[in-house]
């Protein structure tokens, strides 16, 4: 390892948050991003979504400088690669040709959940003195420890982006939408913001979720009622179900966020004849409202939209947030005022021929995303100054 003063630098692993103490934890990784706190963490193992059974074996990594905790990162050892929302199902694939085992894989990331953020709890001291290289080097060295053939952090905001670019290093991009809030007073202040087409479409869409006879109703952390939360439940399994998949967490995970980490939840219900006919739940941040979970037992003429994005826009709105990331792909959300933004993800890869294949793959990939994103970045639906 390069000389930098982080010659006793070692990196450990845990199987449980719980063998972190909450307070480390904060201090490292604070209380802003409901991602991140260890509450979270915590409701995923206590309810059993991630275990070793569901091939999510917790293997949380501890860093260390001279004996002393200096960085801490949410690790997972996998046995497939569902939950990720970076998908390597044919790097899967040609492993399995090959007669080759990819799996288990060492995953830094926040399960579920394809939303960006900090994925290194770093101190300062380790931050500023660790390169890129010997955090690489670091990682490699720690799957050959574990067993595991792979490496894969995703979704790292921009201060880890920049301990992680390297030039000899595999870099995967992405496409996702998210909106942006500019200082505006209220939906139709939005509204105003785009051009005349798309403002009366987006009215329009409204006005028919309205004629439908569909209105909605709010609910905040612990005053979110069981009966509500569990029909919202139904809801949230019937997304999976239809797609012929088991839903990733249950009834139990979703009590403990609210139990837990109540100042975070918001639940939004959509209502018809007095019944409840659809849901979806979002996290706040301290900056940006995560929609993440929805779903609906029958079709409705733009529910969807009206629940997961108009909702949400008026939320953030209300809350003073300044984005409002409503998970992975979705182009349709282009035409809704959501603007493109590339979302990131390394991965090390010990197999030295896949490992260049891998590389030539996410190069091209990289440029097509790239295309797209300025393709994306063209269509806007937004007026521009001094015109309709």
């Amino acid at each position: 390892m390069p000389e930098s003063g982080l010659q006793s630098l070692t990196v450990e692993t845990c199987q449980s948050i719980e063998d972190i103490s909450p307070a480390d934890w904060e201090k490292l990784a604070g209380r802003d991003n409901p991602f991140l706190r260890y509450e979270f963490f915590q409701a995923l193992e206590q309810s059993g979504c991630t275990r070793a059974e569901t091939g999510w074996q917790p293997c949380h990594l501890i860093f260390r400088i001279g004996g002393q905790l200096s960085g801490l990162a949410p690790a997972y050892l996998k046995s497939h690669s569902m939950g990720e929302y970076v998908f390597d199902w044919a790097w899967a694939d040609a492993y399995q040709r090959y007669g080759l085992e990819y799996y288990p894989k060492l995953l830094i990331a926040v399960p579920f959940t394809p939303s960006q953020g900090p994925r290194l709890l770093l101190d300062e001291v380790l931050r500023s003195q660790l390169e890129p290289q010997q955090l690489h080097e670091l990682l490699d060295t720690l799957i050959s420890r574990l067993g595991a053939h792979s490496w894969h952090l995703l979704f790292p905001e921009a201060t880890d982006r920049a301990l992680l670019q390297s030039d000899d290093q595999l870099h995967r991009i992405g496409c996702q939408f998210h909106w942006h809030n500019r200082s505006y007073n209220g939906f139709e202040d939005f509204l105003g913001a785009l051009t005349s087409r798309k403002r009366k479409s987006i009215r329009k869409e409204r006005r028919q979720v309205a004629e439908q006879g569909i209105t909605f109703a709010r609910f905040q952390g612990r005053d979110t009622p069981d009966h509500v939360l569990a029909a919202f439940y139904v809801f949230y399994q019937a997304t999976y179900l239809k797609r012929g998949q088991r839903p990733y967490l249950n009834k139990r995970f979703f009590e403990l966020v609210r139990n837990n980490l109540p100042e975070h939840l918001h639940l939004i219900m959509a209502i018809r004849d007095g019944e409840m006919i659809a849901g979806a739940l979002f996290l706040a941040g301290r900056e940006t409202l995560y929609g993440r979970y929805w779903g609906c037992l029958d079709e409705y003429n733009h529910l969807h939209f009206e629940t997961c994005y108009y909702q949400g826009i008026e939320l953030a709105i209300e809350l003073g947030l300044q984005y409002f990331d409503a998970g992975a792909q979705g182009e349709h959300k282009l035409v809704r005022g959501f603007e493109p933004v590339i979302t990131h993800s390394w991965h090390g890869i010990a197999h030295p021929g896949f490992r260049d294949a891998i590389e030539a793959f996410t190069e091209e990939e990289a440029e097509r995303v790239r295309a797209y994103f300025e393709e994306a970045s063209s269509l806007l639906p937004f007026r521009k100054q001094n015109s309709d």
